[in-house]
């Protein structure tokens, strides 16, 4: 249990997407506009995220690894599928990105409205599927920890999202250079975030 607490406080606040790998900066630009919307994709990346790092380590388990196959024959031992991990995480990911969709859509159409078109991005988003190959990089062994993993990068993203959105609808009542307006600043204020960030590193070493 110890170790999945540690996973998930190091892919919050250590390990995180954005701050520590710079996953998903094309989306963090298009949607720190808004805290609202910032909040609204931030939780279905979260649940995008865990559910399809638990998914793939399940396709690493019993499907995608050599030897894997052995349940269903042990003809099928020497077959080793890894190579095709890739585009099988691609399409789960895609596959429970539209299952999101469709869950706001039908329970939350207010918050349906609002993501209505950023929630095909996370779909082709590096956040998303760099989160599914962490999970087999670390190589981790059991279900609690891929969705530890999961789940903590999401809720990293989501920090980090909503922090920024908070700080550019702050900023956008300051008096900035015009030359720094828009996404100057907005670089600016994600590389102090950055720094701040080490904070968390040093507490761990």
């Amino acid at each position: 249990m110890e170790d999945v607490a540690n996973i998930l406080v190091r892919s919050i606040f250590i390990d995180n997407l954005f701050i520590a790998y710079f996953l998903g900066l094309c989306s963090y630009m298009a949607v720190s506009k808004s805290v609202k919307v910032a909040v609204g994709l931030g939780l279905t990346v979260t649940f995008t995220l865990g559910i399809s790092a638990s998914v793939c380590h399940l396709l690493g388990q019993y499907l995608l690894g050599r030897g894997t196959l052995t349940w269903l024959s042990k003809d099928l031992e020497g077959i080793d599928l890894t190579p095709l991990s890739l585009i099988f995480f691609w399409a789960v990911v895609i596959l429970v990105v539209k299952v999101a969709e469709m869950l706001q859509e039908r329970y939350l159409p207010a918050l349906h409205a609002l993501l209505k078109k950023f929630v095909p991005l996370t779909a082709v988003s590096c956040a998303i599927l760099g989160g599914t190959l962490f999970m087999q990089e670390q190589a981790l062994q059991t279900l609690p920890e891929v969705a530890a993993l999961g789940f903590g990068s999401g809720l990293g993203w989501l920090l980090t999202v909503v922090s920024l959105a908070a700080i550019r609808e702050r900023i956008t009542y300051s008096d900035i250079p015009k030359p720094l307006q828009g996404l100057g600043i907005t670089f600016i204020v994600a590389g102090l975030m950055g720094i701040a960030f080490l904070f968390f590193i040093k507490i761990r070493l």
